[in-house]
């Protein structure tokens, strides 16, 4: 003697309700995955193609008072913008900090700037650049 099945006949009566569920979590899913896509990839571009201004610190010279930083900066024609630079202490302390504005109308800029400072660096790190 066999044992009745609880299972109904293969295609009988239709999709079971956890194959339309599975159905519409992958579609849910695939269509979250392309938003999400779409949207870094919005963040990335505006990220890279909205920046107007960036540099780069070649190098520096320490003395008692002051920094001299050695900077290239690039920069789209006629965009304006500044850059910050800033100059700490052996002990980490910050002992300078200053914007040097960049309204040339070239669009690579390559300048030694003067940090003063309160009491003498042993470094120089450029913080970023701004467009206006």
């Amino acid at each position: 003697m066999s044992t009745p099945s609880t299972r109904p006949p293969e295609g009988r009566y239709g999709r079971s309700s956890d194959e339309r569920a599975d159905r519409t979590l992958k579609t849910v899913g695939a269509a979250l995955s392309v938003l999400l896509l779409g949207l870094i990839g919005w963040f990335g571009y505006h990220y890279v193609a909205q920046n107007e201004i960036s540099a780069e610190m070649i190098g520096f010279e320490v003395s008692d008072d002051s920094v001299r930083v050695h900077l290239e900066v690039h920069k789209d024609a006629g965009a304006a913008g500044y850059c910050t630079v800033r100059s700490q202490a052996a002990d980490g302390a910050e002992v300078g900090r200053a914007d040097f504005r960049f309204d040339e109308d070239a669009t690579r800029i390559d300048e030694v700037v003067t940090l003063r400072t309160t009491s003498p660096g042993t470094s120089a790190e450029l913080l970023g650049c701004h467009a206006e």
